[in-house]
């Protein structure tokens, strides 16, 4: 799965036109390298998100083409 996906599927970040934006801005990073747009997300996977002055570090549990709100959560743990 795309990593722009991943991070709007998941719900870290609201909509993917805004995920891409972040990667082209080089504040997304994937195994600590910045990530393009297109960069394929696996389960394992370490994501850095920096969200002005705090950042938002996960590591990848699931894969899924969509979850429900209330679920999203589940596919990311807190690292």
């Amino acid at each position: 799965m795309r990593i722009d996906k991943y991070l709007k599927v998941s719900r870290i970040i609201k909509r993917r036109t805004v995920a891409k934006e972040a990667c082209d801005r080089q504040l997304v990073l994937l195994n600590g390298r910045a990530a393009k747009a297109g960069a394929e997300v696996a389960v394992g996977d370490d994501i850095r998100v920096m969200f002005g002055q705090s950042e938002l570090h996960v590591r990848v549990l699931s894969l899924a083409e969509s979850k429900r709100k209330e679920d999203a959560d589940s596919m990311y743990e807190l690292i």
